[in-house]
């Protein structure tokens, strides 16, 4: 196992974000825990960067997010950032990765998000632009930006509902109320509830996981997936096929199909 750090752990305006590489996986910290995480304008951009990177490391098949502390976020930082709405905070470059997958561009490789503690506003958002969240059963959910004069912005409007269903996503969406752990899993914005502390180990587990699986394989799936969230079933199948030569003439697919031959486990080199 290998492990490379690219950050500091003290909370200067340049270390919002902790960078790790731990063999084939990206391990993104928030790290700002004496504001309980909570983002301004330079935690924005530092985790768009290390998103970003990620992204462009062809050697990285998963990345995994997580907090420093015991809270995941309270959500945006409103005093900082209340100068900073027109001023580009949450605008992002075609060949930048946004957070919130709201602009900038699409992500092709999988976030495995681990959570814990206060988690609202802009952290249940950036759990649904993720792929697999694990939470902590004392996390405490809450989506109150009606309760502070203004509406979700990072995509709660369009993926919340699409996760619970109209009818059980708005009594939370229009009131703001909080919700525990149990309620976001029945709502379906998380994959699992562990107990609390094991957030990030069984996060790491299932990251470890997604690794061992053809990278190639992962991105094709991800990105049909993506499609049909964006533009529709039909439109997703109708470009399913589109995906198939690309993999089937892959190095992957030829040792994914000796491996079973040989009744061993494949060691996929995405290419």
């Amino acid at each position: 196992m290998t492990t490379e750090s690219h950050n500091s752990n003290d909370t200067s305006n340049n270390n919002r974000i902790t960078y790790d590489i731990q063999d084939y996986i990206c391990l993104i910290g928030l790290n700002r825990a004496d504001k309980r995480n909570a983002f301004d304008s330079h935690m924005i951009k530092q985790l768009s960067e290390a998103l970003t990177n990620y992204e462009n490391d062809a050697n990285l098949r998963c990345a995994l997010i997580f907090a420093h502390g015991e809270h995941f976020t309270a959500g945006l930082d409103l005093m900082e950032l209340q100068d900073k709405w027109d001023k580009g905070a949450f605008e992002f470059a075609a060949d930048e990765i946004d957070p919130w997958g709201i602009g900038g561009k699409l992500r092709s490789k999988p976030i495995v998000v681990a959570v814990q503690g206060t988690c609202f506003t802009a952290a249940i958002e950036l759990m649904l632009n993720s792929d697999v969240v694990i939470a902590s059963s004392n996390c405490n959910f809450a989506q109150m930006e009606v309760q502070r004069g203004i509406m979700p912005f990072g995509g709660a409007t369009v993926r919340f509902v699409a996760a619970a269903g109209w009818q059980k996503a708005m009594p939370y969406l229009l009131t703001g109320k909080p919700f525990d752990a149990q309620t976001a899993d029945r709502l379906n914005l998380v994959s699992e509830v562990v107990e609390n502390g094991q957030e990030y180990k069984r996060a790491l587990t299932i990251a470890q996981e997604i690794c061992k699986a053809a990278p190639l394989g992962v991105q094709g799936l991800l990105s049909s997936a993506q499609d049909a969230s964006r533009n529709g079933a039909k439109a997703a199948l109708e470009n399913i096929h589109s995906y198939l030569p690309h993999l089937f003439h892959s190095e992957d697919a030829k040792e994914g199909a000796m491996a079973m031959v040989e009744r061993r486990e494949a060691e996929f080199r995405g290419r």
